[in-house]
């Protein structure tokens, strides 16, 4: 139920973020991914770790956005404050994205060329719905689409081996399995 979960509530942010930037009222995207983020790291055992993990794939995500309309492969119609830049609700966004990687993508973190082949397909299919919606614009379809692939298909492992790293929904360990694991060691 978990898992199910965690995909209804990325959806709704989803669209929030989207339909919100293409009505230009980017603002419902950072409310739902702010109440969102609020519940995750409720729900998260290790928050500190689940937090790591978000603001590395915020950073992350804010940059690759940023070379895509800085190389002008993408249009941003709302949410920009810095010419060049990522707008602010695809960064919620990718922060939003952040919160599955532990629980519904948890799988692909074990299966990293399945994730690259979930990057290189599912990152362009989201940006060309997006386009349909009108919260992204491409100057060039084939480029653009080309370019959100590759870059998907390195990122999505890449963020997966962080996650694996900066768990936050791997279970605690007990003082007892913590001295038994160091005296394994």
């Amino acid at each position: 139920m978990k898992i199910v979960i965690n995909v209804v509530i990325y959806q709704i942010c989803w669209l929030g973020c989207v339909f919100g930037a293409a009505n230009m009222v980017p603002l419902l995207g950072i409310v739902l991914v702010a109440a969102a983020l609020a519940w995750h790291l409720y729900m998260a055992p290790r928050v500190g770790a689940e937090l790591g993990l978000i603001i590395i794939v915020a950073v992350i995500g804010a940059a690759w956005d940023s070379v895509l309309v800085t190389a002008g492969w993408l249009v941003y119609p709302s949410g920009t404050l810095i010419q060049g830049a990522a707008p602010y609700w695809i960064v919620a966004l990718w922060i939003s994205f952040a919160t599955t990687f532990n629980v519904s993508l948890r799988w692909f973190k074990r299966h990293l060329l399945w994730a690259s082949l979930l990057g290189a397909i599912g990152g362009p299919l989201a940006f060309l719905a997006g386009e349909q919606i009108g919260g992204v614009v491409f100057t060039d379809h084939f480029i653009g689409v080309a370019m959100l692939a590759l870059g998907w298909a390195l990122l999505m492992p890449l963020m997966m081996i962080i996650a694996n790293r900066w768990d936050g929904f791997r279970e605690l360990e007990t003082p007892q399995e913590t001295v038994m694991a160091g005296n394994r060691g």
